[in-house]
């Protein structure tokens, strides 16, 4: 059986994200169908889906609601880890299988990703992360990079024996959450004092990872196609909230970035 990721036990992690969405049915219906998630509630206009009994994406639906704006503040992706690398092989002949459409796929060094887009608008990074040990380091800062991702040597990991794709395996998580956002530089300043984050990497200036207990990054935050960017339209579809899981903190909290993106601060035992 496989353990928990370690992004998911360290100080601070994400716990839950929150869409909303013009059709969030039809919406949950992807997430199930093709990254296998569960729905545990549904109540009204929110369907609540996770891994087994844990929930991790909430999706609430207005029709009322505008289309994002790729240009402005919001969520560039929502980054769901698989416990083994096995698991991303599966989910990669389960993509094949089924004919899901994917937007790129790289090695970062720390992991393996592939990426795609949910119906309406959403990133998704589907990632496993390369063990912790074998992560280098630029003095504090951890070396990621953006290569080609081996499918070759990745489905090497399938054999006879292996379980064909059906749902998320226990133990997947979100690990992490990246963001779009009008400045790095003031994203970065403000995860740092207001959530107590370390940097572990820059990207040029226009983009930064951040993370709690040594993790390569828990959020990412640029500024790529939103720079300039000001606070973020509640009546959008998209990003809704980014929970945290805290066990320094004593009490539940909910505090806005410069950009009006709502973080949830949850604590943890």
């Amino acid at each position: 059986m496989s353990t928990i990721p370690f992004a998911a036990t360290t100080p601070v992690s994400i716990g839950r994200v929150g869409l909303k969405a013009r059709d969030g049915a039809g919406l949950a219906d992807f997430y199930k169908s093709v990254l296998g998630l569960t729905e545990l509630r549904r109540t009204g206009s929110i369907v609540g889906l996770g891994v087994g009994d844990r929930e991790i994406l909430e999706i609430e639906e207005s029709a009322a609601l505008r289309e994002d704006d790729p240009r402005s503040a919001g969520l560039f992706h929502t980054a769901f880890l698989l416990p083994e690398r096995v698991d991303l092989a599966r989910w990669t002949q389960h993509a094949i299988d089924n004919r899901v459409a994917i937007d790129g796929a790289s090695d970062h060094l720390v992991s393996e990703a592939i990426y795609l887009t949910d119906p309406e608008g959403n990133g998704i990074e589907i990632y496993v992360d390369r063990p912790k040990d074998r992560w280098e380091f630029d003095g504090s800062s951890v070396r990621m990079a953006t290569d080609p991702l081996n499918f070759e040597n990745l489905m090497g990991e399938i054999t006879a024996e292996t379980q064909r794709w059906s749902q998320a395996p226990e133990n997947s998580v979100i690990g992490h959450v990246h963001l779009r956002v009008g400045d790095a530089a003031a994203a970065e300043q403000w995860w740092k004092e207001t959530q107590g984050f370390d940097t572990m990497a820059h990207y040029g200036g226009a983009a930064v990872f951040l993370s709690s207990g040594g993790y390569h990054h828990h959020i990412g935050a640029n500024s790529w196609q939103s720079r300039g960017a000001g606070p973020r339209s509640g009546d959008r579809t998209g990003l809704a909230f980014v929970e945290l899981l805290s066990r320094n903190a004593s009490a539940e909290a909910t505090s806005r970035d410069p950009w009006s993106n709502e973080i949830r601060v949850v604590p943890v035992a």
